[in-house]
């Protein structure tokens, strides 16, 4: 066996290296198509380096092509060994074929090397400049990865990037975007000038690529565009109104210094503008509409968040019927659809209510999907749990519903599954809060239930029950408290703290029926296992038990163990999910991913505009023109200036084809009067 394996370690793969020493192209181009099937099956392949690298300078363009393409996935395994190739590389980089020279630069910079920091440099430097797209897109490729080996080339990264940024091909602007982000986030300045161009590259750029646009350019709206949903009006109003109003416990000049302090900040709301959405703003929501038809799962969910954080309210319902159609596919889609859709429905209630259809259970659906859509009647024992505790929101958030909300949750104490009962008993518990004088009925039934229900979490939230609202359901609470008794040593934890708290307000309420039972009970837990128990015990006795030492504590037993509570809000899982962006792991997580950027707050004044204009240079002359519309977008009316100095284009779409003919026929007579 040992000789066997001594032989396949030394041995294997004795054909390829006979292949590629071969002086025919043929049979070295057959064995690196074998190399590359070996490394796509995830074979390890790294013991033929030496004899691939040997192939580096061969002259067949495919041979070539296959061993940069081995080359890019073990150059940093193998450091030492495509160290020697580094010249071979840097040829590589002058090849005629584009394929060559962007593979070249692939694995020049996949080498994980200081040293060759210049290198890589230099060769960036030159692809970013190179006549092909193919180059200049590997260009910024490698943008990050020489940004991660040093740091301290941030800067003349950043130069890189911002001359590929004004790159004009599709192929270019994707793979830029990605460098920036990775590189330079916060230098907002880079986008300016390219901001319109982006927008309006954006639908013809690869799905990838536009996923990284569409997530960059909605920061960069955040912070140059005001909010569109900020109504100023009935803001204004509603301070007036708060003015009026006066507090209970305020003083006169209190409220004197509110009144005017309110009056002021409604006088500076007066003095604003209205809103008017920016040109640049609606420039990006047209551009990213047509992409919800994409094909690209992860595009369609890019440009929802966008809308979701830019768009104004009455445009945001758009994004339902694309998510919808994201329903319809694979399991893992679905599930990061619905975690997004839940989040959005907490401020955007009735967005999806035309597709209520669509998040109705399938028998297929994992439990995750169903957890997310929520049903009901299952076997899963998470998802029926689940499902309940939504009928307990629906009863909160809407009070028409409450009653037949409760009234079916009550039915489920019938339910032969003990877990339904127990969850039931749990919600139940927390909508009688809100109105236990009318539900004593439903409270005298669940009372009956404590012998035959075994959750703990379910017998403490009866005990609880019947120990808060025991002025309604007098006859009962003692005879509960009796059978608890009996059981006490055989309870859990959270039974046994309950049943303490029972028994203390039974005796501030029934001390005469049921002093004997109290005491029994705190004798009882004060030789119990578990300290809290016996704390608890303690700190009761000394509370409701009138002795020499505790009369001072004795007066306020009743307003620390009686007091009103307040009633419970049943909130929705995914509320704090909401100050993630969307589409993020970090939203997808509720928790910060490392890289995630936070989304900037709405500025409160309007950024200046004009950062985004480009200038044109003329090089006919020394004049330059400045072409800037006139009108309304659909008229397409242009006005056409010439003027000595700087310049300026508005470069808005122009959808109506008779408008780009003026605008090219005007700037044809422009350069035929300069000539």
């Amino acid at each position: 066996m040992l000789a066997f394996f001594l032989f396949y370690v030394f041995f294997r793969h004795d054909d390829l290296k006979e292949m590629l020493d071969s002086n025919k192209d043929s049979l070295k181009l057959e064995a690196m198509k074998r190399i590359v099937a070996m490394i796509a099956r995830g074979k390890n392949a790294s013991d033929l380096f030496p004899a691939v690298v040997k192939n580096v300078a061969c002259k067949n363009i495919e041979v070539k092509k296959l061993v940069y393409v081995y080359l890019v996935r073990y150059a940093e395994e193998q450091q030492d060994l495509a160290l020697l190739s580094i010249s071979t590389f840097q040829r590589g980089l002058k090849d005629p074929n584009q394929l060559i020279r962007a593979s070249a630069l692939r694995v020049l910079s996949s080498i994980r090397v200081t040293i060759i920091v210049p290198i890589m440099m230099l060769a960036i430097k030159e692809a970013a400049s190179d006549m092909s797209p193919y180059v200049r897109k590997t260009a910024a490729h490698a943008i990050p990865k020489l940004h991660s080996l040093d740091p301290e080339q941030k800067e003349q990264l950043i130069e890189v990037i911002e001359k590929l940024l004004a790159d004009k091909t599709t192929l270019v602007a994707g793979s830029v975007v990605m460098a920036f982000e990775e590189v330079c986030p916060d230098r907002i300045d880079l986008i300016h000038k390219n901001y319109r161009k982006l927008c309006n590259l954006l639908i013809d750029v690869e799905e990838w690529g536009q996923v990284v646009i569409i997530n960059m350019l909605t920061r960069y709206a955040r912070t140059q565009f005001l909010n569109p949903n900020i109504n100023v009006r009935v803001l204004h109003e509603s301070l007036l109104e708060d003015g009026g109003e006066k507090a209970f416990y305020a003083s006169d000049d209190d409220e004197e210094e509110e009144d005017e302090e309110k009056k002021a900040e409604a006088a500076a709301l007066a003095k604003r503008k209205p809103y008017v959405m920016d040109p640049d703003h609606r420039l990006l929501l047209r551009n990213t509409k047509p992409l919800l038809q994409s094909r690209n799962a992860a595009v369609v969910m890019a440009v929802a968040q966008l809308y979701f954080h830019l768009a104004p309210k009455a445009e945001v319902g758009v994004i339902a019927k694309a998510l919808v159609r994201l329903m319809r596919s694979h399991s893992e889609v679905q599930y990061v659809v619905l975690q997004n859709v839940a989040t959005m429905t907490i401020k955007r209630r009735g967005m999806f209510e035309p597709y209520l259809k669509s998040f109705y259970i399938r028998s297929t659906d994992p439990t995750q999907i169903k957890i997310l859509k929520t049903y009901i009647k299952s076997m899963d024992k998470d998802f029926v749990a689940a499902s309940i505790q939504a009928i307990g929101r629906c009863a909160t958030n809407i009070g028409e519903v409450r009653d037949t909300c409760l009234n079916g949750l009550v039915q489920l104490l019938s339910n032969r599954d003990e877990l339904v009962v127990a969850e039931s008993v749990v919600v139940i518990k927390k909508l009688l809060q809100m109105q236990p004088e009318q539900h004593s009925d439903i409270i005298k039934h669940m009372a009956k239930l404590i012998d035959n229900i075994q959750v703990p979490m379910a017998r403490a939230s009866i005990l609880w029950l019947i120990g808060e609202y025991c002025e309604h359901v007098p006859k009962i609470a003692p005879d509960v408290l009796r059978k608890m008794a009996k059981t006490f040593t055989n309870e859990e934890d959270i039974v046994k703290l309950q049943i303490l708290n029972l028994a203390a307000k039974l005796y501030l309420t029934n001390s005469k029926q049921t002093k004997l039972l109290t005491q029994y009970v705190l004798n009882l837990a004060k030789y119990d296992q578990n300290y809290d128990i016996r704390d608890r015990a303690r700190f009761i006795r000394q509370l409701i038990v009138p002795t020499d030492k505790s009369g001072a504590l004795n007066k306020y037993a009743k307003k620390l163990f009686l007091a009103l509570k307040p009633a419970p809000v049943l909130e929705s899982p995914f509320k704090d999910r909401d100050h993630f962006q969307l589409g993020s792991l970090s939203h997808l997580l509720n928790a910060k991913a490392a890289g995630y950027q936070e989304l900037p707050d709405w500025p409160e004044s309007a950024p200046d505009p004009s950062v985004r204009n480009v200038e044109v240079k003329d090089s006919v002359c020394a004049e330059r023109t400045v072409l800037t519309e006139a009108g309304s977008e659909a008229s397409g009316v242009l006005l056409l200036q010439t003027s000595r100095g700087s310049s300026t284009v508005q470069d808005l779409p122009l959808k109506r084809s008779k408008a780009l003919t003026k605008t090219r026929y005007a700037q044809s007579l422009l350069y035929r009067s300069f000539a």
